[in-house]
């Protein structure tokens, strides 16, 4: 018996799902308020070198700079450069120019009218520093790709409900230790930590969510879960509006990982991972709550424990990452995902974090790239089960790069055009992120669900693969008839 047969008898898709969903979507909500926020806290205003300690860039105006500051080519101040000494202001810009200069020797004056204070202008990450303002956003995503690792492999093994409490736990106390940063490598490290909590928090939110739902209800929950992301990511510009110091807004979108807290304790934990670990009690106590709030009050008359363990039917080992690359088959298939993965996350965050080379203002920039993602999403939701995943995924990654090339081919004059070009990229690209997400959830085996991109290894342990020809080939080493010694255990799938 399939878990899908088990899953009839306590209701596919009602009052517990819809409940679970819900609860699932607050991480989801939390997700982008983190994983874009360098935009913002690490935005570089315009500068140029203090004069003395402690000056204010209102202080001169723009003709009184030219006496200290030479310009470049296109008559902006120079942002890294000073004159050694200060030149008379009646000579000619021209003859100012040709006069020595050097790097700037008493700091730096930031404009503050679009935001107060941000990690450039707290700790000057500018000129030969500014490489470490794009280092801290890549400590960041190193934390995420470290945290991806760990947190599927803990999720796998030791269950998603506590590894998700835990993930919680990481994202709230870095995320709070990153505001109180007194350096940058302290801001660095933090952020890099509270990376690995917040990959958790993605991994095994959309995981729980799609192992209590059945193939037919997968697009629609996928759906609902990506668009929570969108909320997430509008949010974050009307929080950047409103809160213009970066210590503040970082506790302000950290916040809501206390609210999450709170909303785990209603978190089901996944039965379909309890019956691959033969946890027989705690998945039918799980699977009655569930019949209860669905209306199934027969459930526990038909379905005990002891049945549970007697209509277990398909026989298979432990998976570990090994099995993603240990068949031909298994190699393509985690190859293909992984160059699929790099370019849907590629281009998505490429276009996220290029607010500034459009022509509206950065929030407004934001909120759009945000606010277009609702139409893709439904659009995924109306054409995924018609014209199938592939040809969707295939499809919107192509457009994206289109868009892509056709922003960078538009001159820089016609700023109207291009913004409206990079719109349209920026939909597509979350089309085919939503796919991503989805598609390779469906493919994942239950036991090494948050472990890999995906595998078909067993076609049993895909919950839709009936429905997938391609998805239809068995290797040997994952039939259900083969022993394995002592790792050999039997499950539900």
């Amino acid at each position: 018996m399939r878990f899908e047969d088990i899953l009839t008898e306590v209701g596919v898709f009602g009052k517990f799902q819809i409940i679970s969903l819900l609860i699932l979507c607050l991480p989801r909500v939390i997700l982008p308020l983190h994983f874009l926020l360098h935009i913002f806290i690490s935005a570089v205003p315009p500068h140029h070198c203090a004069i003395t300690s402690g000056g204010q860039i209102g202080n001169l105006s723009h003709e009184d700079l030219h006496i200290y500051i030479p310009t470049e080519e296109d008559g902006r101040t120079s942002s890294c450069e000073m004159y050694s000494h200060p030149q008379l202001s009646n000579r000619s810009k021209e003859t100012a120019n040709s006069f020595t200069v050097e790097k700037c020797q008493h700091g730096w004056e930031y404009l503050r009218s679009t935001f107060t204070s941000t990690t450039v202008t707290e700790w000057d990450l500018v000129c030969d520093k500014k490489g470490l303002n794009q280092a801290s956003a890549t400590f960041f995503f190193i934390g995420l790709t470290v945290g991806s690792v760990i947190c599927g492999y803990l999720s796998d093994r030791f269950g998603r409900r506590w590894i998700l409490l835990v993930s919680f736990l990481i994202s709230t106390i870095f995320g709070i230790l990153s505001a109180l940063s007194v350096s940058y490598m302290m801001f660095s490290l933090c952020r890099m930590l509270s990376g690995v909590g917040l990959m958790g928090m993605t991994l095994i939110s959309i995981t729980l969510a799609l192992e209590w739902t059945d193939v037919s209800h997968r697009t629609f929950c996928g759906t609902i879960s990506s668009l929570s992301w969108t909320a997430g990511y509008m949010l974050l510009a009307l929080l950047a509006y409103l809160i213009r110091d970066w210590r503040w807004l970082l506790l302000a979108v950290t916040s809501p990982c206390l609210l999450a807290i709170a909303t785990w304790w209603w978190v089901p934990e996944s039965a379909r991972w309890l019956l691959t670990k033969q946890d027989f009690v705690t998945a039918h106590r799980y699977l009655s709550t569930c019949a209860k709030m669905n209306g199934k009050q027969d459930f526990q008359l038909k379905i005990s424990p002891e049945v549970l363990q007697k209509i277990v039917t398909v026989e298979c080992r432990k998976y570990n990452f090994w099995d993603l690359v240990k068949t031909h088959q298994l190699r393509k298939n985690t190859l293909c995902l992984g160059i699929m993965w790099f370019g849907v996350a590629f281009s998505y965050y490429g276009i996220s974090f290029n607010i500034t080379s459009f022509s509206l203002n950065p929030f407004l920039t934001h909120f759009i790239f945000g606010a277009i993602e609702i139409p893709a999403k439904i659009g995924v939701f109306l054409l995924l089960d018609r014209i199938g995943r592939k040809l969707c995924q295939g499809g919107s990654l192509l457009t994206t790069g289109v868009f892509i090339a056709l922003t960078s081919l538009i001159p820089t004059g016609m700023e109207n055009t291009r913004s409206v070009m990079a719109i349209l990229g920026k939909g597509f690209s979350e089309a085919a992120f939503t796919i991503a997400f989805l598609y390779t959830a469906e493919l994942y085996p239950t036991v090494l669900r948050n472990q890999a991109p995906f595998t078909d290894a067993d076609r049993d342990l895909s919950s839709d693969s009936s429905n997938r020809p391609e998805d239809r080939s068995m290797p040997a080493e994952s039939s259900p008839n083969t022993s394995h010694g002592p790792e050999t255990m039997r499950h539900v799938l």
